[in-house]
């Protein structure tokens, strides 16, 4: 998220953000991979069933998703404390949303709520996919 700001993607370049948020995919996707590797490699003895991989992921994606309140919240109060006000504005201007839709759509309870349920939807099928490919048997 400091990064996003940096860029604008926050402010001057709110337009652009949910494009380019799109890339926290590709290392979050990596993540899963390096944890589930590790998992095969150094508990399970470099075996894993496919079982075995996606219980290690959905584990790792509840942590994520708890994980997931509190940095929303520290990204929502200090880091970026006026994207939902740009947001909002942008989403208006550009004939997007009325201000009351706006205000609805873009606001710090809607977006805990997403971050879990996004967080949980993204984990569970990235470790549905992962696991088929560590799987050794």
């Amino acid at each position: 998220m400091c990064v996003e700001r940096f860029l604008g993607w926050h402010d001057e370049k709110i337009d652009e953000h949910h494009l380019y948020t799109l890339f926290f995919y590709l290392p979050a996707i990596a993540i899963y991979f390096i944890a589930l590797i590790d998992k095969r490699n150094n508990f399970y003895g470099g075996i894993i069933t496919y079982k075995q991989a996606f219980i290690s992921g959905i584990i790792l994606t509840v942590f994520i998703a708890i994980l997931a309140i509190p940095a929303q919240f520290i990204i929502s109060k200090f880091i970026s404390p006026y994207y939902f006000e740009n947001v909002i504005k942008y989403a208006v201007s550009s004939g997007i949303a009325s201000p009351e839709e706006a205000n609805e759509l873009f606001n710090l309870k809607r977006y805990l709520i997403q971050s879990v349920v996004s967080s949980l939807a993204f984990g569970f099928i990235i470790t549905a996919l992962v696991s088929a490919f560590i799987i050794r048997k």
